[in-house]
């Protein structure tokens, strides 16, 4: 099995992003979101993050976008500048094949190298424990429960918050 390529997101990725995004909008509730954004929203929520020096990642496998990840300001007021929430989804037909891994610890050393303290991942309770268990496995641990707090396709949906300090490089 070939190991996923990571490397910094570029324009010519987000179509690529967009539609993995739009799959998870449409048929599941891992997001909240209801309407699939466009390619011109993915092309703001980049030069934002790469203003912020935060990274955004994509994973190539089989010369496809396998998946991708970035790191977001968890909150806007300024004590919480050293703490980012992180987001990622693979494209479904390259699950179970370790890119998830792959994408992830790299984001973490990315994140590192941008300064991050603390990075939280909020995981909507789906049915599906892939998200949890991958977290998990890369060193995250119990933060919280929120109950209930979306609801999405007619059923309520839970979140769970992991959260995982990083080392800061001297």
């Amino acid at each position: 099995m070939r190991t996923a390529t990571v490397r910094a997101a570029g324009v010519s990725d987000l179509d690529a992003v967009a539609a993995i995004f739009t799959h998870y909008v449409l048929h599941s509730v891992a997001t909240f979101e209801n309407v699939p954004p466009t390619v011109a929203d993915w092309e703001r929520k980049l030069s934002d993050l790469a203003a912020r020096g935060l990274p955004f990642l994509v994973a190539d496998l089989d010369d496809t976008v396998a998946g991708y990840a970035y790191a977001a300001p968890w909150r806007p007021k300024p004590a919480y500048q050293h703490t980012v929430e992180n987001t990622i989804y693979l494209d479904p037909r390259f699950t179970g094949r370790g890119v998830g891994r792959t994408l992830l610890t790299a984001l973490l050393e990315r994140c590192a190298d941008a300064g991050v303290r603390q990075v939280v991942a909020v995981i909507a309770d789906s049915g599906s424990a892939a998200s949890e268990r991958l977290h998990r496995a890369l060193g995250f641990d119990d933060a919280g429960r929120l109950t209930d707090v979306g609801h999405k396709h007619g059923r309520w949906i839970d979140t769970l918050l992991l959260q995982r300090p990083l080392m800061l490089p001297e």
